[in-house]
């Protein structure tokens, strides 16, 4: 369990988030899933990377509990480790195919934001709850699947969308039935895989080289505001409540 890497298809390497319960991420996983990704498309003789989870779902975000055990520390350290992983999907070398399914919260945005191509399962929920755990950071993911005003609805309000009407917006390449999305994340990273490699890692860099928005500087801009409401006492509120499981005081 963690961040593993296999292969079980020629030129395509699979890396995989398995952190029971629910695959919220400390530090040192948000790390190790960038150094995993980082180096799974250095290899020469991968094409496309496959990120997918075991598990109840994709991605619950951080692991609010750390960050109230270890404060300062550990907000730093998850920032950090948050801004690594998801930059190390965005410049990864290859294409990055993101197989989603159960829920893909916060971090599990700004990681599928940055993939190339998304399949998800038609149970798969896609949503930003940072508001109700007195954070910010991820609507320049989101922003990346979604139209503008539909992102800010979905930041204010923290309420998620289904994969069907993610797919509605041009998102995901495929929403398939749960048993078959490993499968089908596969089929569509082998048509990937039967395409020159040196073609396909310039493809991905010129793709990269016109995007409008920096994305790693887009989202440290909004990691600073998370750092301002922490520092202010806001933040603390938000994600003591949710560790209690008690409702949050919103009189700040």
């Amino acid at each position: 369990m963690g961040i593993e890497q296999a292969s079980r298809a020629p030129g395509t390497a699979e890396v995989v988030i398995d952190v029971p319960p629910v695959n919220a991420l400390d530090v040192a996983s948000w790390f190790a899933l960038a150094e995993t990704v980082t180096a799974a498309g250095r290899h020469p003789d991968v094409r496309v990377v496959v990120l997918r989870a075991e598990g109840r779902g994709f991605c619950a975000g951080v692991d609010i509990k750390e960050i109230q055990a270890r404060g300062d520390e550990a907000l730093v350290g998850v920032n950090r480790g948050c801004a690594a992983a998801f930059a190390a999907v965005y410049d990864c070398e290859v294409p990055v195919v993101a197989a989603v399914h159960g829920f893909c919260l916060g971090g599990g945005i700004g990681l599928v934001g940055n993939a190339d191509l998304v399949v998800a399962s038609e149970d798969a929920t896609f949503g930003l709850p940072e508001v109700d755990r007195g954070a910010l950071g991820a609507a320049t993911h989101l922003s990346r699947l979604v139209p503008q005003h539909k992102m800010r609805e979905m930041v204010y309000t923290a309420a998620p969308i289904t994969a069907p009407e993610l797919a509605r917006y041009g998102s995901l390449a495929a929403v398939v039935p749960g048993a078959e999305l490993v499968d089908s994340a596969y089929a569509l990273a082998g048509k990937l895989a039967e395409k020159s490699p040196t073609i396909l890692r310039r493809a991905k860099e010129s793709l990269n080289g016109i995007d409008p928005v920096d994305v790693k500087r887009s989202y440290r801009f909004e990691q600073g505001f998370t750092y301002e409401l922490h520092v202010g006492g806001v933040a603390d509120e938000q994600r003591q409540a949710f560790v209690d499981k008690r409702q949050a005081d919103t009189s700040r």
